[in-house]
Protein backbone atom coordinates (compact mmCIF):
# COMPACT_ATOMS: atom_id res chain seq x y z
CA UNK A 1 0.00 0.00 0.00
CA UNK A 2 1.49 3.26 -0.95
CA UNK A 3 0.16 6.91 0.60
CA UNK A 4 1.90 10.88 1.03
CA UNK A 5 3.54 12.34 3.65
CA UNK A 6 4.79 15.81 4.03
CA UNK A 7 7.55 17.17 5.70
CA UNK A 8 6.47 18.96 9.25
CA UNK A 9 8.12 22.23 10.15
CA UNK A 10 6.38 23.04 13.24
CA UNK A 11 6.46 21.06 16.29
CA UNK A 12 4.55 21.50 19.50
CA UNK A 13 1.09 21.50 21.19
CA UNK A 14 -0.15 24.35 19.55
CA UNK A 15 1.03 23.74 15.93
CA UNK A 16 -0.32 19.94 16.34
CA UNK A 17 -3.64 21.58 17.20
CA UNK A 18 -3.82 24.11 13.93
CA UNK A 19 -2.71 21.45 11.81
CA UNK A 20 -5.47 19.08 12.73
CA UNK A 21 -7.69 22.24 12.23
CA UNK A 22 -6.81 21.99 8.75
CA UNK A 23 -7.69 18.42 8.04
CA UNK A 24 -3.45 17.37 8.72
CA UNK A 25 -2.88 14.82 11.14
CA UNK A 26 0.77 15.11 12.55
CA UNK A 27 3.47 12.06 12.69
CA UNK A 28 6.78 10.81 12.78
CA UNK A 29 8.88 8.54 11.31
CA UNK A 30 11.72 6.90 13.07
CA UNK A 31 14.23 3.98 12.22
CA UNK A 32 17.30 3.56 10.23
CA UNK A 33 18.44 7.32 10.54
CA UNK A 34 17.12 10.57 12.09
CA UNK A 35 13.43 10.79 12.74
CA UNK A 36 11.19 12.73 10.59
CA UNK A 37 8.41 14.81 11.19
CA UNK A 38 5.72 14.71 8.58
CA UNK A 39 1.77 15.89 8.45
CA UNK A 40 -0.18 13.65 6.40
CA UNK A 41 -4.03 14.34 4.75
CA UNK A 42 -6.61 13.34 7.61
CA UNK A 43 -9.43 12.11 5.21
CA UNK A 44 -7.01 9.57 3.32
CA UNK A 45 -5.41 8.30 6.56
CA UNK A 46 -8.97 7.48 8.52
CA UNK A 47 -10.11 5.42 5.11
CA UNK A 48 -6.61 3.63 5.16
CA UNK A 49 -6.66 2.96 8.61
CA UNK A 50 -10.04 0.98 8.30
CA UNK A 51 -8.18 -1.43 5.73
CA UNK A 52 -6.73 -4.46 7.35
CA UNK A 53 -3.18 -4.45 4.97
CA UNK A 54 -2.38 -0.67 6.53
CA UNK A 55 -1.64 -2.12 9.76
CA UNK A 56 0.32 -5.22 9.28
CA UNK A 57 2.27 -5.36 6.15
CA UNK A 58 4.94 -2.68 4.68
CA UNK A 59 4.18 0.51 3.22
CA UNK A 60 5.35 2.72 0.68
CA UNK A 61 5.85 6.40 1.95
CA UNK A 62 6.13 8.72 -0.08
CA UNK A 63 8.04 11.85 1.18
CA UNK A 64 9.07 14.91 -0.28
CA UNK A 65 9.18 12.42 -3.60
CA UNK A 66 11.28 10.08 -2.09
CA UNK A 67 9.21 6.83 -1.18
CA UNK A 68 10.60 5.24 1.93
CA UNK A 69 9.52 1.40 2.83
CA UNK A 70 7.63 1.94 6.59
CA UNK A 71 5.75 -0.22 9.23
CA UNK A 72 2.64 1.41 10.88
CA UNK A 73 3.60 1.52 14.31
CA UNK A 74 1.06 3.64 16.82
CA UNK A 75 -2.37 5.10 15.85
CA UNK A 76 -3.72 8.18 18.68
CA UNK A 77 -7.18 8.37 18.07
CA UNK A 78 -9.63 10.87 19.90
CA UNK A 79 -11.37 9.47 22.96
CA UNK A 80 -14.64 9.86 21.03
CA UNK A 81 -14.34 11.25 17.89
CA UNK A 82 -13.47 9.81 14.91
CA UNK A 83 -10.73 12.34 14.51
CA UNK A 84 -6.65 10.56 13.78
CA UNK A 85 -4.55 12.43 16.38
CA UNK A 86 -0.90 11.37 15.60
CA UNK A 87 0.47 8.12 13.58
CA UNK A 88 3.84 6.55 13.86
CA UNK A 89 5.93 4.87 11.21
CA UNK A 90 9.77 2.97 11.57
CA UNK A 91 11.56 2.75 8.46
CA UNK A 92 12.46 -0.87 7.37
CA UNK A 93 14.47 -2.33 5.12
CA UNK A 94 14.44 -5.80 3.58
CA UNK A 95 16.89 -6.53 6.19
CA UNK A 96 15.28 -5.20 9.48
CA UNK A 97 13.98 -7.82 11.66
CA UNK A 98 11.00 -6.50 13.17
CA UNK A 99 8.30 -8.10 15.43
CA UNK A 100 4.20 -7.20 14.32
CA UNK A 101 0.86 -8.59 15.25
CA UNK A 102 -0.58 -10.32 12.32
CA UNK A 103 -4.59 -10.83 11.66
CA UNK A 104 -5.77 -14.46 11.54
CA UNK A 105 -8.18 -15.81 8.70
CA UNK A 106 -9.96 -19.11 9.47
CA UNK A 107 -11.28 -20.94 6.54
CA UNK A 108 -13.73 -23.73 5.76
CA UNK A 109 -15.45 -23.62 9.09
CA UNK A 110 -18.79 -24.68 7.63
CA UNK A 111 -17.25 -27.88 6.27
CA UNK A 112 -15.37 -28.92 9.48
CA UNK A 113 -16.73 -32.25 10.68
CA UNK A 114 -17.22 -30.75 14.17
CA UNK A 115 -19.79 -28.23 12.30
CA UNK A 116 -21.41 -30.12 9.88
CA UNK A 117 -21.54 -33.50 11.95
CA UNK A 118 -21.79 -33.08 15.52
CA UNK A 119 -23.59 -29.74 15.28
CA UNK A 120 -20.80 -27.68 17.40
CA UNK A 121 -18.92 -23.96 16.84
CA UNK A 122 -15.48 -23.08 16.03
CA UNK A 123 -13.99 -20.47 18.46
CA UNK A 124 -11.44 -17.88 17.66
CA UNK A 125 -9.80 -18.07 20.81
CA UNK A 126 -7.05 -15.10 19.46
CA UNK A 127 -7.66 -13.30 15.92
CA UNK A 128 -4.35 -12.39 16.22
CA UNK A 129 -0.71 -13.63 16.32
CA UNK A 130 2.50 -11.41 17.39
CA UNK A 131 5.48 -13.02 15.03
CA UNK A 132 9.33 -11.71 14.56
CA UNK A 133 10.76 -12.15 11.45
CA UNK A 134 12.29 -9.71 8.66
CA UNK A 135 10.85 -6.94 7.38
CA UNK A 136 10.64 -8.47 3.65
CA UNK A 137 8.98 -11.62 4.83
CA UNK A 138 6.46 -10.12 6.80
CA UNK A 139 2.53 -11.89 6.13
CA UNK A 140 0.10 -9.12 5.57
CA UNK A 141 -2.27 -12.32 7.16
CA UNK A 142 -1.97 -16.04 8.65
CA UNK A 143 -4.29 -18.50 6.88
CA UNK A 144 -5.67 -21.10 9.00
CA UNK A 145 -7.61 -23.76 7.52
CA UNK A 146 -9.88 -25.33 10.35
CA UNK A 147 -11.57 -27.47 7.88
CA UNK A 148 -10.84 -30.96 9.92
CA UNK A 149 -11.32 -30.00 13.28
CA UNK A 150 -13.63 -32.68 14.72
CA UNK A 151 -15.64 -32.36 18.06
CA UNK A 152 -13.72 -31.81 21.45
CA UNK A 153 -10.44 -30.48 19.44
CA UNK A 154 -8.42 -27.66 19.64
CA UNK A 155 -5.39 -25.90 17.85
CA UNK A 156 -2.57 -24.71 18.88
CA UNK A 157 0.66 -22.47 18.02
CA UNK A 158 2.44 -25.77 17.48
CA UNK A 159 0.45 -27.12 15.47
CA UNK A 160 0.11 -24.12 12.80
CA UNK A 161 2.17 -24.13 9.35
CA UNK A 162 3.62 -20.78 8.96
CA UNK A 163 5.58 -19.21 6.54
CA UNK A 164 8.88 -19.74 6.41
CA UNK A 165 10.99 -17.32 8.13
CA UNK A 166 8.00 -16.59 10.43
CA UNK A 167 8.04 -16.65 14.19
CA UNK A 168 5.70 -16.69 16.90
CA UNK A 169 6.09 -14.73 19.93
CA UNK A 170 4.65 -16.11 22.84
CA UNK A 171 5.53 -13.56 25.75
CA UNK A 172 6.53 -16.66 28.03
CA UNK A 173 3.25 -18.53 27.15
CA UNK A 174 3.73 -22.25 26.71
CA UNK A 175 2.08 -22.99 23.47
CA UNK A 176 -1.74 -21.25 24.11
CA UNK A 177 -4.59 -22.25 22.24
CA UNK A 178 -5.11 -20.28 19.04
CA UNK A 179 -8.96 -21.89 17.52
CA UNK A 180 -10.89 -24.78 19.73
CA UNK A 181 -14.14 -26.36 19.11
CA UNK A 182 -17.03 -26.16 21.42
CA UNK A 183 -20.24 -27.68 21.56
CA UNK A 184 -23.93 -25.70 21.83
CA UNK A 185 -25.88 -25.95 24.40
CA UNK A 186 -29.07 -27.44 24.33
CA UNK A 187 -31.80 -25.93 24.45
CA UNK A 188 -34.32 -26.92 27.23
CA UNK A 189 -37.65 -28.44 26.37
CA UNK A 190 -40.48 -25.40 27.39
CA UNK A 191 -42.21 -27.17 30.59
CA UNK A 192 -45.83 -27.35 29.69
CA UNK A 193 -47.77 -26.20 33.11
CA UNK A 194 -51.79 -27.13 32.92
CA UNK A 195 -54.27 -24.21 33.00
CA UNK A 196 -55.87 -24.29 36.90
CA UNK A 197 -59.32 -25.07 36.16
CA UNK A 198 -61.81 -22.54 37.16
CA UNK A 199 -65.52 -23.29 38.36
CA UNK A 200 -67.91 -21.60 36.82
CA UNK A 201 -70.44 -19.22 38.72
CA UNK A 202 -73.95 -20.39 39.09
CA UNK A 203 -76.45 -19.11 37.22
CA UNK A 204 -79.64 -17.77 38.48
CA UNK A 205 -81.95 -20.57 37.12
CA UNK A 206 -79.69 -22.97 39.01
CA UNK A 207 -79.69 -20.86 42.27
CA UNK A 208 -83.69 -20.46 42.11
CA UNK A 209 -83.92 -24.06 41.60
CA UNK A 210 -81.93 -24.65 44.48
CA UNK A 211 -84.16 -22.65 46.46
CA UNK A 212 -87.25 -24.28 45.89
CA UNK A 213 -85.92 -27.59 46.62
CA UNK A 214 -85.34 -26.29 49.78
Amino acid sequence: MKFVAYPRELQGTGASRRLRNTGKVPGIVYGAGAPAMVELDHNALFHALKKEAFHSSILDMDLSGASQQVLLRDVQMHPFKQIVLHVDFQRVDATTRVSKKVPLHFINEDTAPAVKLDGCLISHVVNELEVECLASQLPEFITIDVGEMTKGQSLHVDDLKLPKGIKVVLRGKKNPAVVSVIQQAEEAEPEVVAAPVVKAPATKAKKEEKQNKK
